[in-house]
C-alpha cells in the first residue's frame, strides 16, 4: 500500500503539568510547581515520578491522595515553529480526561468533556513561531457534582455520580477498584498536515456467505476544496474503486474461496489485509489498512420449551460460552501496553476462555487489546459504556454518548473477535427491582440508548456484530431483566448471601456474571501492605477491601466449608481455596446443563492494582488458586459430578469437534482407598455437545458420609464427589513423601500421599516472588503422586518449594494436630 500524504508529528515531548485550582493541595506540590508530565499519561502517574506522592496502590495511600480528584490541574509545552506540511493542520487528541480546555498561546480552541472520544481542532497557520499549547483539565470529583446537579439527581452505586460525566466510571472507586479520580492526556496527541483531502472516517462491514466474503466500505471524506477524489480500495487481489461524491464513498469488495476466522479451539484465525486508499488523480492523499476476518454471529434466543435461550452462533456454530469479564487492566489505563495486553489475554486463552466481556464501566479498548484477541481467537462481548447507574438521555450528555459510541463501533467494528455490543451493564435490571423508577419521578435513564440510539448505531455502523439491550436481558419485557429462564443471568445471591453451593439450585440460560472473593497473591498482597501486625481488618487490608461488607462475606462463605484460621497465611490460604472451589463448582455445574444452558462468564479475569476481588488474575499478573480451578472448569474435556434427586449423575462435556467415546470407571471408596462399590458405562459423547449418566444407587448411597467419596474416571478426565463439607469429614492430617528437585528452567516437587489429601496447591511466589507453578487444587488418594513444576530462575533451595506454607492443602485447614511430611 502507498505511503500517505498525510504528515502526523507527534506531541509527546516537553510537557509539564502542575495544580492550577484545589484547597487540599499539599505545600510540597505548590512549593514543586510545574513538573514535567508524561504524555499519554495521567497526573498522577506524573507526580509519582516526580516523587511527590508515594505509590496509590501501597498502603493507605489512597486515601491520603484524594485531593488530587478534588484538584484542576493545567499540562503546559511548547511547540516549536512547525511550518505547515499542507493545506491544512489540525491538533488532533486521542483522548482526554475528562473536562478540558485547549488553548493555543491563551486563546481557546477546544473544549471537551468526555474521555471515551478524540477531538480534532485547525490550526494552520498558528504554528509558525514557538507556541504555548495548555491544557486545563477541571476537577474530576466537584466536576461530576456540578452536573449531577444540572442533570437532576439519577441513581447510581457509588459514593460519586460518575453517571453525570463521561469518565471512566471506575477511576471513581468500584467495590475492587481504588477512587484514583485523575485527569490527563491519556492517549496520544498529534499534528496531522493535508492537502486536498483526508480519510474521516472508514466503516468496514465484513460479511460471508458460503465461500464469499464481501467488504463493505463506507467512507467519509474531509476536503480543502472541490478537486475530484477517488477512493480505492483493494483485499486478496481483489479491487474496487468509487468516486468520492458529496463527500463520501460506497464500495464493495467480494473475496471468493474465503478461508473464515474462528473462536479459538474452533478453526483457524484468518484474517486478510485491506487496504483503502483516497487519491487525487495519481497522488495518494491518505491511506487507512484493516486486518480484518470473515465470520458470521448471531445470537439464538428463539423461545423454546423451557423459556428463552442466549446461545453464539460463530458462522452456524452454536459456541458454548466459556467466559471471563474484563475490567480496565490499570486505574490508569495509559500504562497498559501491547505486552500487558498480550500476557493478560494469553493467561485467559491458557485457562482454556473462549470469550472476554469487557465491562461497561471501563474503557472501550486499545487497538492492541483487539488486534490480539483477533490473533488469538477470543470472541470479545463489548459492553457500551454505561454501568450500574442510570443515565439522562438529554443533550448534552445524551448527544455525548452517542459520539462516543458511534466512534467506537467504527473504530473497533471491523475486529472479526467483536462479536456483541451490549448497550449496559445491570442498568434494566437496576431501573425493574432495584427503586431507581420510584427515586426517578419520570427523568430519562436511558432505556433511548439501550432501545433506540445503540441498535441504530450497530445496525448503520457493524450490522455484522450481534447487539443486546443489557446484561442482564430476558428478550421478552414480559419477563424480568433477570429472570433465570430467559436470555442473560447475573447470579450474585451466592456471595452476597447465600453459598456456592447453592449454585446448582439455579438452571439459567446464559450466565454473563458471577463470581467469589478471595485476596492476592501472597507476594503482591504483602508487596502492597506494611500493616504491622497484618490482619484481615488492618488499616492497610481495609483499604484494599472494597466490597461493601467484604470481609464478612468472605467469612459466611467460608465458615461452612472450614473453620475460620486464625492466622494470617491460614486466612489467605483458606480464602484463596474458597474463591477457587466456589467458582470451580459454579462453572462445573453450569457446563453440566449444556445445551439448556450455553455460556458462562465469570467475574472476574484481572485486577487494577492489588486488592481483595473476585479476580483470576491480581493486580500484579500473578495466577492465583482460582486461575488454576478456572483452567479446569472449562477443560475442552471435562466429567463432573452433580446432584440428580436423591441420587448423582456423572455429565461429560464435550468441546471439541471430535466425538467422545469412553468408558465411564465408578467407583465408591473410602478415605483410605478401599473399593466400596463400582459400575462401567460405555458413553458417546457428541462434538461440542454433553451427555449425562445416572450413577446407580449403591455407588452413589455412603455408608458413612463423613468418610467415603465417588470416583469417576473417563479417559484421561476424573472426577471426585465428596459427600460431606470438608469440616464435617473425617479427613485427616497431611501424610505426605516429598521430594524437590532442581530440573530446567526451576524446580520439580513430587508428592506421595499416604493418605487422603485434598486441593494440595503449591502456593510458587510465597517462596519466590516470580516463581510460577505449573498445577494446583490437586487431589491425592493413598498411594497416588503428583509432580508440581515450578519455573523459577531463583537460587531458592528446592526444599523451600515443599515447605507447609508453600505447598498447602485442604487437610491443614481441619483442627487437629499437624502432619507427617518426610
Amino acid at each position: 500500500m502507498t505511503t500517505s500524504n498525510v504528515v502526523s508529528t507527534p506531541l509527546h515531548q516537553g510537557w509539564q503539568v502542575e495544580a492550577t485550582t484545589g484547597n487540599g493541595v499539599p505545600r510540597e506540590v505548590r512549593e514543586a510547581g510545574p513538573v514535567t508530565a508524561t504524555v499519554p499519561g495521567t497526573v498522577h502517574t506524573d507526580l509519582l515520578a516526580a516523587g511527590l506522592i508515594d505509590d496509590p496502590y501501597l498502603g493507605t495511600n489512597e486515601k491520603a491522595q484524594e485531593w488530587i480528584g478534588s484538584t484542576s490541574w493545567r499540562y503546559t509545552t511548547v511547540v516549536a515553529a512547525v511550518p505547515d506540511q499542507g493545506e491544512r493542520t489540525d491538533l488532533v487528541f486521542d483522548g482526554l480526561d475528562t473536562v478540558a480546555s485547549v488553548r493555543l498561546d491563551g486563546e481557546l480552541v477546544l473544549s471537551s468533556c468526555n474521555q471515551h472520544r478524540s477531538y480534532r481542532v485547525p490550526v494552520t497557520g498558528r504554528l509558525s513561531g514557538s507556541t504555548t499549547l495548555e491544557v486545563d483539565f477541571a476537577a474530576p470529583v466537584p466536576e461530576a457534582d456540578r452536573r449531577s446537579l444540572e442533570l437532576g439527581y439519577r441513581p447510581h452505586v457509588n459514593h460519586h455520580p460518575y453517571n453525570a460525566i463521561r469518565k471512566m466510571a471506575c477511576s471513581y472507586g468500584w467495590d475492587w477498584g481504588p477512587d484514583t479520580a485523575t485527569s490527563g492526556i491519556w492517549r496520544g496527541v498529534r499534528l496531522e498536515s493535508w492537502s486536498t483531502g483526508r480519510i474521516a472516517e472508514l466503516v468496514v462491514s465484513p460479511t460471508v456467505a458460503g465461500s464469499t466474503g464481501t467488504v463493505d466500505l463506507r467512507i467519509v471524506v474531509e476536503t480543502t476544496g472541490d478537486t475530484p477524489l477517488t477512493v480505492r480500495a483493494g483485499i486478496a487481489s481483489v479491487t474496487a474503486s468509487a468516486a468520492v461524491v458529496g463527500g463520501a464513498a460506497h464500495l464493495t469488495l467480494q473475496v471468493e474461496d474465503v478461508r473464515r476466522w474462528w473462536p479459538r479451539g474452533y478453526g483457524e484465525q484468518e484474517r486478510y489485509e485491506l487496504g483503502v486508499e483516497l487519491v487525487s488523480g495519481e497522488d495518494v492523499l491518505d491511506v487507512r489498512e484493516r486486518r480484518i476476518g470473515f465470520r458470521s454471529v448471531e445470537l439464538d434466543m428463539t423461545p423454546d420449551t423451557a423459556g428463552t435461550p442466549f446461545t453464539v452462533v460463530v458462522n452456524d456454530q452454536p459456541v458454548f460460552v466459556k467466559g471471563v469479564n474484563w475490567i480496565p487492566d490499570d486505574a490508569f489505563p495509559h500504562r497498559v501496553d501491547r505486552a500487558r495486553c498480550e500476557q493478560r489475554l494469553q493467561q485467559a486463552a491458557q485457562a482454556n476462555v473462549n470469550l472476554v466481556r469487557i465491562w461497561g464501566g471501563g474503557i472501550f479498548e486499545s487497538e492492541d487489546f483487539y488486534d490480539l484477541a483477533d490473533e488469538m481467537g477470543l470472541l470479545v462481548w463489548q459492553d457500551f459504556l454505561l454501568a450500574c447507574a442510570a443515565y439522562a438521555e438529554e443533550a448534552l450528555l445524551g448527544d455525548e454518548i452517542e459520539a462516543e459510541s458511534r466512534e467506537a463501533v467504527i473504530r473497533l467494528g471491523s475486529h472479526p473477535s467483536l462479536v456483541i455490543l451490549n448497550g449496559n451493564n445491570e442498568n434494566l435490571w437496576g431501573h425493574e427491582e432495584w427503586g431507581w423508577a420510584a427515586r426517578l419521578e419520570g427523568r430519562t435513564w436511558g432505556a433511548g440508548f439501550y432501545l433506540d440510539v445503540f441498535p441504530g448505531l450497530v445496525a448503520e455502523l457493524a450490522p455484522h456484530v450481534a447487539y443486546t439491550p443489557g446484561s442482564p436481558f430476558s428478550v421478552d419485557a414480559a419477563h424480568a431483566s433477570n429472570a433465570e429462564l430467559h436470555g442473560t443471568m447475573h447470579l450474585w445471591e451466592q456471595w452476597n448471601v447465600l453459598d456456592h453451593p447453592t449454585y446448582r439450585d439455579q438452571r439459567p440460560r446464559f450466565v454473563s456474571e458471577f463470581g467469589w472473593q478471595g485476596p492476592p497473591t501472597w507476594s503482591t498482597l504483602t508487596e502492597s501492605l506494611t500493616d504491622e501486625p497484618l490482619t484481615p481488618e488492618s488499616p492497610g487490608m481495609l483499604v484494599h477491601q472494597k466490597a461493601a461488607d467484604g470481609n464478612v462475606k468472605l467469612t459466611d462463605g467460608l465458615v461452612a466449608h472450614v473453620p475460620l484460621p486464625n492466622t494470617m497465611p491460614e486466612w489467605h490460604w483458606a480464602m484463596s481455596l474458597n474463591q477457587a472451589v466456589a467458582i470451580r463448582t459454579a462453572v462445573e455445574y453450569f457446563r453440566s446443563l449444556q445445551p439448556h444452558l450455553m455460556g458462562s462468564i465469570v467475574w472476574q479475569l484481572n485486577d487494577c492494582w492489588p486488592v481483595v476481588s473476585w479476580a483470576a488474575v491480581d493486580g500484579k499478573g500473578r495466577l492465583k488458586p482460582l486461575w488454576y480451578a478456572l483452567r479446569a472448569a472449562y477443560a475442552d474435556r471435562l466429567v463432573t459430578v452433580q446432584p440428580d434427586g436423591d441420587g448423582l449423575h456423572a455429565a461429560l462435556v464435550n468441546d471439541t469437534a471430535q466425538e467422545w467415546a469412553t468408558t465411564v470407571q465408578v467407583q465408591r471408596l473410602s478415605y483410605d482407598g478401599a473399593v466400596l462399590a463400582t459400575a462401567e458405562h460405555e458413553v458417546r459423547v457428541p462434538a461440542r455437545g454433553a451427555a449425562s449418566v445416572s450413577l446407580a444407587t449403591d455407588v452413589t448411597q455412603a455408608g458413612d458420609v463423613t468418610s467415603e467419596l465417588v470416583r469417576v474416571v473417563a479417559g484421561q478426565q476424573r472426577a471426585l464427589w465428596f459427600f460431606a463439607e470438608l469440616r464435617d469429614s473425617t479427613l485427616g492430617p497431611e501424610q505426605l513423601d516429598l521430594d524437590a528437585q532442581r530440573v530446567d528452567g526451576g524446580v520439580a516437587v513430587t508428592v506421595t500421599a499416604r493418605a487422603l489429601v485434598r486441593e494440595l496447591s503449591l502456593l510458587a511466589d510465597v517462596a519466590d516472588p516470580d516463581a510460577e507453578v505449573d498445577d494446583m487444587l490437586v487431589a491425592l488418594l493413598p498411594g497416588e503422586s503428583a509432580t508440581f513444576t515450578v519455573r523459577t530462575t531463583a537460587g531458592v533451595d528446592p526444599a523451600r518449594f515443599s515447605a507447609p506454607d508453600v505447598l498447602r492443602s485442604a487437610n491443614a485447614l481441619l483442627d487437629h494436630a499437624p502432619g507427617d511430611r518426610s
